[in-house]
């Protein structure tokens, strides 16, 4: 067999070797893991990744800071109000590459175990599942992606090479714009929006790749689209619901920056998947920026794998806007990885970190308040008795307490897209500032892209809930009847927090338990005295 690993290793190129991580040219990081010693990268974010493959950026080049005793959405805001709009880019603290090497342009061939190129045949293999991953790359897998052309990622083996990604290289924009397409009939763009996302069954889990143009700015010519090559995109993803974990009804949602390639090539973009620290995640998520295909086909911890996708992609005439969040992204992430900023669902999210993070560079996403704060407040005490855990109520409390743009990844999709078509229509927000500003003069196109489901044994997934109310009628009222991963907790270690943390701030469940306790000591023992005084008066009167 060494002779076998002999015979492909000069098919394999580094992953830094070619193209860009996002809107970075990949030659500039280097490939390490988070044991390295000498990277440019704060501790805290190497502890997470000791067992992972990432690319770092090389000496001598910017890379991303954080303000010390700030919040990391402070921190957002007072850094884009002093940075210059010509500043060099910030490099993220990492990118989780996951595999060292990879195979282009293959093909799985009758063999089953056996890539195809154009060099030669090169024998493969799997990555092994993760014990806690309910389902994993099967014969229906195989079936999809025979006679794709795939890009690959993995690493040798003493048998072959070691898959941990199948990317199918025809899922692409460009190099010419896709074909347009009209927005289904609906009140307001947002729900247009939500029509796409619900057009097809099961949130188009089934259905072929897709990719189209919602708008461009002046006539489409051939000049024009020859000219999206090289231009700099920012995109919204949103996956769909699972099919078989009642937590993940809502979806998940990242950020997305990179540049339209000669090719059509995405899988290079740079997705920031913020995820909790602190579980270890059945399907081996760690939060990071990383490349798309990772994302969504790593073999255990792609999304792909669980649940259909959709994608706006802002096509933009100059790169500043798209450079801009990044930057700003590669911060949050430090004080992520730092724990200045801790995942918390209800209010500090996927869809909560990335909307504040668009909202502090200035753009004013708007807002679709919360699910109910009336309810909120009313129905505590009932939770509390219900779930027998004042834990739950203030869980829930904080739930309906949240604006809905910051809960729900569907949601905040429809408002972006919402208000990226006002943008290209000359409307401004009054509170709209620098990126907004930006994305008004650079916008020259929104994409749409759809992502089917890759074929395994999960189940099919579903396009995400928009409301709390929707997410709450798919889930079964039988308690026994619910689907859900249990995970492990990932403890952050002591040593690692630094002393400039902020102590934790009291979130809005805290009054709501605060003041029903109140209500408990001291105001239930008033009602019970008065109602027992008035039924003495009244013995004493008979």
């Amino acid at each position: 067999m060494l002779a076998i690993h002999g015979a492909f290793a000069s098919l394999l190129e580094p992953a830094t070797a070619n193209g860009d991580f996002g809107l970075y040219p990949a030659r500039n990081f280097r490939i390490t893991t988070g044991t390295c010693t000498d990277c440019p990268t704060i501790r805290q974010a190497l502890w997470y990744f000791r067992d992972e493959t990432i690319a770092v950026p090389v000496s001598g080049l910017p890379v991303a800071s954080f303000t010390p005793g700030v919040h990391a959405h402070d921190d957002v805001r007072q850094w884009a109000a002093i940075r210059e709009t010509s500043a060099a880019p910030e490099y993220p603290p990492l990118v989780w590459i996951a595999a060292p090497q990879i195979l282009r342009h293959a093909s799985i061939g009758a063999d089953p175990r056996e890539l195809h190129t154009a060099q030669g045949v090169v024998p493969f293999a799997p990555i092994d599942k993760i014990p806690l991953n309910r389902s994993y790359f099967d014969a229906s897998s195989i079936a999809f992606f025979r006679d794709r052309a795939l890009t690959v990622r993995g690493a040798p083996g003493p048998d072959g090479f070691v898959v941990r990604t199948f990317w199918p290289e025809g899922w692409g924009v460009g190099p010419a714009a896709p074909p347009p397409r009209a927005l289904p009939a609906a009140p307001s763009e947002p729900e247009a929006m939500r029509a796409l996302m619900r057009e097809a069954p099961r949130g188009g889990a089934q259905s072929p790749y897709q990719a189209s143009t919602l708008w461009q700015r002046g006539k489409s010519t051939e000049g024009d689209r020859a000219a999206w090559v090289g231009r700099p995109v920012l995109g919204f993803m949103v996956n769909g619901a699972q099919g078989d974990d009642d937590e993940a009804q809502g979806g998940h949602f990242a950020l997305v920056t990179g540049r339209v390639q000669a090719d059509g090539s995405i899988g290079n973009w740079l997705v920031n998947n913020f995820y909790s620290l602190d579980v270890e995640s059945e399907k081996g998520i760690i939060a990071a920026p990383l490349p798309l295909d990772n994302y969504l086909a790593d073999l255990n911890s792609g999304q792909g794998w669980y649940r259909p996708t959709t994608m706006v992609v802002a096509v933009l005439r100059d790169e500043r806007a798209a450079a801009l969040v990044q930057a700003a992204l590669n911060r949050v992430f430090n004080q992520f990885y730092r724990h200045q900023l801790e995942y918390y669902h209800p209010n500090e999210n996927c869809a909560s970190i990335s909307v504040d993070t668009l909202r502090g560079l200035g753009w004013s996403v708007p807002a679709r308040g919360a699910s109910s704060r009336l309810l909120a407040w009313i129905g505590f005490p009932f939770m509390a008795i219900k779930e027998r855990s004042i834990g739950k109520a203030k869980l829930g409390f904080d739930y309906l307490r949240t604006d809905q743009t910051r809960l729900m990844p569907a949601s905040a999709l429809e408002e972006i897209f919402g208000s990226l078509m006002a943008m290209t229509r000359g409307q401004q927000a009054a509170d709209h500032g620098v990126l907004a500003q930006m994305l008004m003069e650079d916008m020259d196109a929104l994409t749409y892209l759809h992502f089917p489901q890759f074929p395994s044994s999960r189940a099919f997934g579903d396009a995400p809930a928009v409301t709390t109310w929707e997410y709450r009628s798919r889930i079964p009222n039988d308690p026994a009847l619910v689907q859900i991963v249990p995970v492990p907790p990932r403890p952050f270690p002591v040593a690692l927090r630094d002393p400039d943390l902020l102590p934790h701030t009291l979130r809005p469940s805290d009054y709501a338990a605060g003041l029903w306790g109140v209500l408990t000591i001291v105001g239930i023992p008033f009602v019970l005295r008065r109602a027992w005084g008035w039924w003495r008066r009244r013995r004493a009167n008979q």
